[in-house]
C-alpha cells in the first residue's frame, strides 16, 4: 500500500508542471496545420479564433496541402453550421492580429513565389519557427 501511494504521489508530482490550471493564462499559441481534411482545417481556425478572443496571441503555420489555404484564388466549400470556409476563418484570425505563414518548404515545392499568397500571409523562416516551437511560453497545437 505504501509503495502504491508513493508511486501515485510521484506520478502526480511529475505531471503537475505540464498541467495548466484554469487560472493560468496562455499568452502565445502556435497552431501547425498540415491536414488536407476540410473539417480539421475549419476546426483549427475556429479554435484559433476562440483562443484569440480569450486574449492569446495566435500564430499559424500552414504546411503541406494546408498551405493551399494561403493561396490567392483558393476556395473551399463552406462548413456547417455557420456556412463559412476555413479560409474565411483564417482571414478573421489575421484581421484580429494573428501571424499566418506557410512553411519554408511549401512555396518552392508548389512552384510559386510569395506573390501567390494572400495579403497578410508570409513564408516562415526556419530559425524563427524553431524558436517559437521551443519557447516555454508558447502552447503548440497540431492539426
Amino acid at each position: 500500500m505504501k509503495k502504491l501511494l508513493t508511486t501515485s504521489v510521484l506520478a502526480v508530482a511529475l505531471m503537475s508542471p505540464m498541467m495548466v490550471s484554469a487560472s493560468e493564462a496562455v499568452d502565445k499559441v502556435l497552431i501547425t496545420l498540415t491536414s488536407s481534411e476540410q473539417q480539421t482545417r475549419g476546426m483549427a481556425m475556429v479554435l484559433g479564433n476562440m483562443m484569440q478572443a480569450k486574449g492569446a496571441k495566435v500564430s499559424v503555420l500552414l504546411c503541406d496541402t494546408a498551405g493551399d489555404m494561403a493561396l490567392k484564388g483558393h476556395t473551399s466549400e463552406p462548413l456547417k453550421p455557420k456556412d463559412v470556409t476555413p479560409e474565411q476563418l483564417m482571414q478573421k484570425l489575421i484581421s484580429g492580429g494573428a501571424k499566418v505563414d506557410v512553411c519554408a518548404l511549401y512555396l518552392p515545392n508548389k512552384g510559386v513565389g510569395t506573390d501567390a499568397l494572400l495579403s497578410g500571409i508570409g513564408a516562415a523562416k526556419p530559425p524563427v519557427m524553431a524558436a517559437a516551437l521551443i519557447d516555454a511560453d508558447t502552447r503548440v497545437f497540431n492539426f
